[in-house]
């Protein structure tokens, strides 16, 4: 049987055709820059193609301090706007980091959410904000963090008749990505790390990606940061934690022991990055 194509224009029309159909028959289409390729080797076969471009989550809005991207928005769209460059450094560094031009003028915020990449670089900045995603669904809407929506690769507790409507940072933080590849444009990261900083809560978060089973905090490298500015052993510790608890794997694009020992480098100057891009208020010990 041939593959039916559906591009909806309203979220209850997607939402109806993804309730009445078998997971296993419908493929969700955002950007496409995953989906074709597994579509063309065969990985999937999808009896209908379900196109999200003509939804109209195509936007970006401040609520508050806070920014709600909508999730089939390409990310080229946020590649212009000064002022997400300014509140929230490192997400305007993975948007850079994803891929060529082209692919960013495809990609979506939305679709780097459901397919759950284990080297996404927009996913582990997206962790270090804290970022709630909402859903839209046969039951309503819902909101969740991104850190319980994420369950492994290409796992989430997306249920099969939701879609995501837009992914919300917060609050701006100062912070910082970094990550290593081989070839900057052509390949997926070896490991990328995100470390962030949030005034309201006097927190650090650290989070990593390039390592099964998904990108995920490390709690034990944002528990030994206990300042705003904290001191070289608290840094190198953090950056020794998160290179002791994350879970690695050796495959062919990097080694275990080479990915632990550049995840303890990135890990640190990632931190001291974010320590010097926020300097102390007049007054403020640290």
């Amino acid at each position: 049987m041939g593959l039916t194509y559906y591009a909806p224009t309203d979220p209850a029309d997607a939402i109806a055709t993804l309730a009445s159909s078998p997971a296993a028959e419908v493929a969700i289409l955002a950007g496409g820059t995953d989906l074709l390729f597994d579509m063309d080797a065969g990985r999937v076969a999808p009896r209908k193609l379900l196109s999200l471009r003509k939804l109209p989550w195509r936007w970006v809005r401040w609520e508050g301090e806070g920014l709600r991207i909508g999730s089939t928005l390409p990310l080229s769209r946020l590649e212009v706007d000064s002022r997400l460059r300014t509140a929230f450094p490192a997400f305007f560094k993975a948007l850079r980091a994803v891929g060529s031009a082209a692919l960013r003028h495809r990609a979506t915020v939305g679709g780097n959410l459901g397919r759950a990449a284990p080297a996404s670089d927009l996913l582990p900045v997206l962790l270090s904000y804290d970022a709630q995603v909402r859903l839209l669904g046969t039951e309503g809407r819902r909101e969740i963090d991104l850190n319980e929506f994420l369950v492994a690769s290409r796992r989430t507790t997306l249920h099969p008749s939701e879609l995501i409507e837009s992914v919300l940072l917060p609050e701006p933080r100062p912070s910082e990505y970094l990550w290593q590849r081989v070839r900057p444009a052509n390949d997926i990261s070896q490991v990328g790390v995100a470390s962030a900083f949030s005034p309201s809560r006097s927190q650090w978060s650290i989070a990593i990606g390039g390592v099964l089973p998904r990108p995920i905090r490390v709690p034990g490298a944002e528990a030994a940061l206990r300042s705003a500015r904290p001191t070289d052993r608290e840094i190198r510790k953090a950056a020794s934690e998160a290179a002791l608890r994350a879970p690695f794997v050796t495959d062919k694009r990097a080694t275990e022991a080479y990915r632990r020992r550049l995840l303890q480098t990135l890990t640190e100057r990632a931190i001291r990055s974010v320590v010097a891009s926020n300097p102390p208020k007049p007054g403020s010990s640290g």
